[in-house]
């Protein structure tokens, strides 16, 4: 059963739904295809403050409302910042505090990309535990093609997950990868039609909740180590 709205947090970007033992965490700019504005930045850095402290909960989701995980950077925001850099200073120790607080989450944290995960949106992904993706949809950091370096963390998990050399050939182009060929080289763990994607993302999290989740957090953070 899921929790009241009134007990969870409440953010402008970001929703929360509590079930069971499960914390599902949902970025909420569909009309925007869930780009990454100032709010939702500054949004995400709470809601993973919370999922890492919450009591309630021993496995996360993270997912995308709407058709899309996350567009990545928002076009408008992007513009704004270089026509204010003295703005990058804020951002940038968010962006450090995401990557570090999603990693430091010691309970499962799994990505149900939904759509098409770019960007920052393709690095909130890929530093989840297990990733679960829509057949349809497409994984890439095309920050170079805005003459941007690969930041947010992407330039480090993307190796972490396919290695340097595959890393680079995906980071230096910015192309975006289909979904089956992300699971083939190891990207994401599992490409699925979209229409099997709940069942597998929901049966995969009510295994995890089922078993030991104590040695399954010890198995995360020594991992992560």
């Amino acid at each position: 059963m899921s929790e009241p709205a009134s007990t969870l947090p409440k953010l402008a970007t970001i929703a929360f739904e509590r079930r069971g033992r499960m914390l599902v965490v949902t970025l909420d700019r569909p009309e925007a295809m869930n780009a990454v504005n100032l709010q939702l930045h500054d949004d995400l850095l709470d809601a993973l403050w919370f999922a890492q402290g919450d009591p309630g909960s021993d496995l996360v989701q993270i997912t995308g409302a709407g058709r899309a995980f996350s567009a990545g950077g928002d076009i408008d925001h992007i513009a704004r910042n270089a026509a204010e850099p003295h703005r990058f200073d804020h951002e940038a120790r968010i962006a450090r505090r995401i990557v570090t607080t999603l990693l430091d989450i010691d309970k499962p944290v799994i990505a149900r990309v939904n759509g098409h995960a770019v960007g920052l949106g393709a690095t909130i992904a890929l530093l989840c535990d297990v990733i679960f993706a829509a057949d349809h949809a497409k994984i890439g950091d095309p920050h170079v093609g805005l003459g941007l370096v690969a930041g947010d963390g992407g330039a480090v998990i993307w190796a972490q997950r396919i290695g340097l050399a595959r890393a680079k050939e995906y980071l230096f182009t910015g192309e975006l990868i289909p979904a089956p060929r992300a699971a083939e080289i190891g990207l994401v763990n599992h490409a699925l039609p979209a229409a099997e994607l709940d069942a597998a993302v929901n049966g995969f999290c009510e295994k995890l909740l089922a078993g030991h989740i104590a040695a399954i957090r010890a198995t995360k953070v020594l991992t992560n180590l």
